[in-house]
């Protein structure tokens, strides 16, 4: 009977998990995952390469490459003043309007998405063993949406309160081109991985192995 109808047959419905936050399954076809992921892997070698940044003198298990900012916890930059001191990739345009398109079919009203201009992302590499703890994305100066997608293998993702990380949290699993945003009453809510189901990754996904996340941001920085 589960065989006749599993999830994969009935589908994997658009869902609000709390009140701004929306899951869209299958957003991207394989062919656009196919054409991220190789972007992913023209980005990963620089001018600024992929790497594990340190938070608190640890080195994160996820690998990180940034575009339109450098990331650093807990800071923005142009250059990776942590890594090699280069400035990082400009933002594409393409995600700008990537962007805009994943807010809509989230739901978001048509001024919100018109807005919209995220000028940073952060692109992270997963492999099996990696986890990220739970934490909030509030190094940002203004408070618009995050924009989450995924490549790859599936994975566990928890997503919490905006007071802390513990209870009460609901866990999702992401899988290779899935939609994730969180704005408004949720966007400073604590989230966090802390399971990749490694072999999960579909066949034309463009990655064999591991998990691609690409979020992007509005810093609210000086565009200078």
């Amino acid at each position: 009977m589960e065989t006749l109808f599993g999830d994969d047959l009935i589908g994997r419905p658009r869902r609000e998990i709390a009140p701004g936050a929306v899951h869209v399954p299958n957003w991207l076809t394989l062919e656009q995952q196919q054409w991220i992921a190789a972007r992913f892997g023209e980005w990963a070698v620089g001018p600024v390469p992929l790497r594990s940044a340190k938070v608190g003198g640890h080195e994160m298990s996820v690998q990180t490459v940034c575009l339109g900012w450098h990331w650093r916890p807990y800071e923005y930059s142009r250059n990776a003043v942590d890594v090699n001191g280069h400035r990082v990739l400009d933002f594409p345009d393409w995600m700008v309007r990537l962007g805009r398109k994943a807010l809509a079919d989230a739901g978001a009203d048509s001024h919100a998405v018109d807005r919209y201009t995220p000028d940073a992302a952060l692109a992270n590499y997963y492999d099996a063993g990696a986890r990220m703890g739970m934490h909030q994305d509030k190094d940002e100066r203004v408070n618009a949406p995050v924009v989450s997608l995924s490549i790859g293998d599936s994975c566990q993702f928890r997503f919490g309160n905006t007071e802390n990380r513990s209870r009460p949290y609901r866990d999702v699993t992401l899988a290779s081109g899935d939609l994730f945003v969180f704005g408004g009453a949720s966007r400073f809510a604590y989230h966090g991985v802390p399971r990749i189901y490694p072999g999960t990754a579909p066949d034309g996904c463009g990655l064999a192995s591991g998990r691609i996340n690409i979020t992007m941001r509005s810093t609210g920085m000086d565009r200078a």
